[in-house]
């Protein structure tokens, strides 16, 4: 029996069912024949490379083989994804730090019938994605020359959200987020002014952010908050655990990196509120830490609101060119997701866990530093 006979009665039987009796016996097919290794590796590599036409990137892929199989699923995916990726002369400019973050370590001590069985559920899951909507070329498309390192301000604000999330002060915590935020809005004003000036056809993109359980609803309205601020919009498709930031391309990494950040904060003031509340003879809850995050989304999204509008009203000549981005980015959101609705918050009511919320919300810095903010939530 040849090699590609092998590998095809195995694919025929078990990727378009679920029955485990024609599982076991691909995996059998795949087992007995050595030779098919080879052969079975490179189709792999052909299913993640469907998964890039219809529109996914590698950390999408790997976030949904992770909550829908197991460890050595992600592992395998990992390896796929790194040997398929490694045919190109140039990616994407983002698949850069998603490929870094693969596990591309293979399992050992398998045996040949589970290893088998392992690339097949894998298998099953490729062949069965969806269509997402793009956001960004694929590997093989015609791409611009990549930028050396990214800009400097986007460096500076790496720095100094990583210090704010080190730090056990926090008052300096919020100093240093405060720093950030002006530097991130401070910069969509230039962008916006470049942009009247010397108009260059530039367009809105958009990047996915993973928006995984537990209280994935919080996350999701925390981004939001913070996309909005920063002349964004944010889309979560929950069934996938993330949600795509659409905005002009100067925005979306801040974006991203801020989200990331105050989330990291969040969640750190939520165990210190835990820990008080265990002190005080109270059991933690999930309740608690539920409502705590919503708490700190809702009242996080007024004060970026608050600190948007007062860094624009800085520049009101600029008012009118950052509308007119504001405009094209509404545009090109439901261009993209002509289908949307909204989604009504499923909670489970906690009043300390709320007020605690609140309170770490009131500590993120993200008005000018050292000073008051000038609207109250």
């Amino acid at each position: 029996m040849s090699t590609g006979t092998t590998v095809d009665r195995a694919l025929e039987t078990a990727l378009y069912t679920d029955e485990d009796a024609l599982l076991d016996t691909a995996a059998s097919l795949l087992a007995a024949d050595r030779s098919a290794d080879a052969e079975l590796a490179r189709r792999g590599e052909e299913f993640v490379r469907r998964a890039w036409e219809r529109g996914w990137q590698p950390a999408d892929l790997v976030r949904l083989v992770r909550r829908d199989l197991a460890e050595e699923h992600v592992r395998l995916a990992g390896v796929l994804i790194a040997a398929e990726t490694a045919g190109y002369a140039h990616l994407p400019h983002r698949w850069a730090a998603q490929l870094a973050d693969l596990d591309t370590k293979p399992a050992r001590g398998a045996d040949r019938f589970s290893s088998a069985t392992t690339t097949l559920e894998l298998y099953r899951l490729l062949v069965r994605l969806p269509s997402l909507e793009p956001v960004g070329p694929v590997p093989g498309d015609a791409l611009p020359a990549p930028a050396a390192g990214e800009p400097r301000m986007l460096t500076r604000v790496r720095a100094l959200l990583a210090k704010a999330e080190a730090t056990g002060y926090p008052e300096e915590a919020e100093a240093l987020t405060a720093k950030a935020q002006e530097l991130m809005a401070r910069h969509s004003l230039d962008e916006a002014a470049l942009a009247s000036r010397t108009p260059s056809g530039d367009v809105p993109g958009a990047l996915r952010v993973g928006v995984e359980p537990p209280y994935e609803q919080a996350k999701a309205i925390l981004l939001d908050a913070v996309a909005t601020a920063n002349h964004c919009r944010a889309v979560w498709n929950e069934p996938y655990g993330f949600s795509t930031v659409v905005g002009f391309e100067a925005d979306l990494d801040p974006v991203e990196l801020l989200y990331t950040s105050l989330l990291v904060q969040g969640t750190a003031a939520m165990t210190r509120a835990e820990a008080e509340q265990r002190a005080g003879g109270r059991r933690r809850t999930k309740s608690f830490r539920q409502s705590f995050l919503l708490a700190y989304a809702n009242r996080l999204g007024s004060r970026l609101a608050a600190t948007a509008r007062r860094v624009s009203a800085e520049e009101p000549t600029l008012l009118p060119a950052l509308r007119s981005r504001e405009a094209a980015v509404t545009s090109h959101t439901d261009e993209m997701f002509p289908r949307t609705r909204t989604t009504r918050v499923r909670a489970m009511w906690d009043e300390a866990g709320w007020s605690h919320g609140t309170t770490a919300a009131n500590a993120a810095g993200l008005g000018r530093a050292g000073q008051g903010e000038v609207e109250g939530g």
